[in-house]
């Protein structure tokens, strides 16, 4: 199968990239820069020059592909809104391109805040609070099921994480307690976050692409529920500061999200599509170091 991917250079992009390629597909990369086209080719795949702004690039690469994987996103926290408008428009500009074509069509959404409860594949997606439009944005690559495209989301944990590259919401941790010097966590730090290695994702996204039926949730959670806490001491060991609690408002527009409970699972994803993650764990990542600058 051809496959249009956005964001092919990006963190997830990066990785589902060559699993599309091993697995014996085509695939072209919407990508932004001329590193990143080179990036790109290097994998193996096409790059098309252009950004989720760039409409007319997201219906040239629908034109030429059997099936779209969407990736790209902002990412901008302190800018949030913009990205996820951008998200919105071109969902709905490959939305109209995909309209009755029986495409396979795999966007990545985000596992639901629910505090209290480890959600799975059956709640629904979060649309209030700081990403509300982003659950929304997921519900409307859903409904495309009516309109005969072969429509999936993959949620994603917020922390995506790989040893010495990636970590997701653990990043932001990472980076504060560099500067600060001290490790900190919000509140008691009992909240709980799941994770995955972003090479068990890259699987999840190709095994979406070709099997899940329209309008299917795919959980991509290996760790249901790390707590905040082991989290920040785990980065205090290795980094060799103290380790101690702090408000949300410390880390800005998304401490309110830091100080939430949001524990997933992928117990139906296992299941249903045989995923099961192999790699290791966001705490294992964050024991090993070599933390990137």
């Amino acid at each position: 199968m051809r496959v249009f991917v956005t964001g092919a250079n990006g963190s997830i992009g990066s990785v589902v990239v060559p699993e599309l390629i091993a697995a014996g597909h085509e695939v072209l990369g919407l990508v932004r820069s001329d590193a990143s086209a080179a990036a790109v080719s290097a994998a193996g795949a096409t790059p098309l020059r252009g950004d989720l702004t760039d409409l007319g690039s997201l219906r040239a690469g629908v034109a030429q592909a059997e099936g779209v994987i969407n990736l790209a996103f902002g990412n901008d926290w302190s800018n949030l809104q913009p990205c996820i408008d951008a998200e919105t428009q071109a969902i709905q500009t490959l939305a109209d391109a995909l309209a009755g074509s029986g495409k396979p069509f795999v966007h990545a959404g985000l596992t639901p805040m629910m505090p209290g409860h480890v959600s799975t594949e059956d709640d629904p997606d979060t649309t209030d609070g700081p990403v509300g439009d982003r659950g929304r944005n997921s519900q409307a690559v859903l409904a495309l099921a009516d309109q005969d495209v072969r429509s999936s989301v993959v949620r994603l944990p917020r922390s995506v994480h790989q040893r010495a590259s990636h970590y997701g919401f653990c990043s932001v941790l990472i980076a504060a307690a560099r500067k600060s010097g001290v490790s900190t966590y919000v509140g008691d730090g009992t909240q709980r976050w799941p994770a995955v290695n972003r090479l068990d994702a890259a699987r999840l996204f190709r095994i979406a692409l070709e099997d899940a039926a329209p309008g299917t949730v795919l959980h991509a959670v290996a760790d249901e529920a790390d707590t905040m806490r082991s989290l920040a001491e785990t980065i205090g060991d290795v980094l060799a500061v103290p380790v101690e609690a702090t408000s949300p408002e410390s880390f800005g527009v998304i401490g309110q999200m830091f100080a939430l409970d949001m524990p997933s699972s992928s117990v139906l994803t296992q299941k249903r599509f045989g995923w099961e993650p192999t790699h290791p764990s966001l705490i294992t990542d964050l024991t090993a170091g070599d933390y990137p600058a």
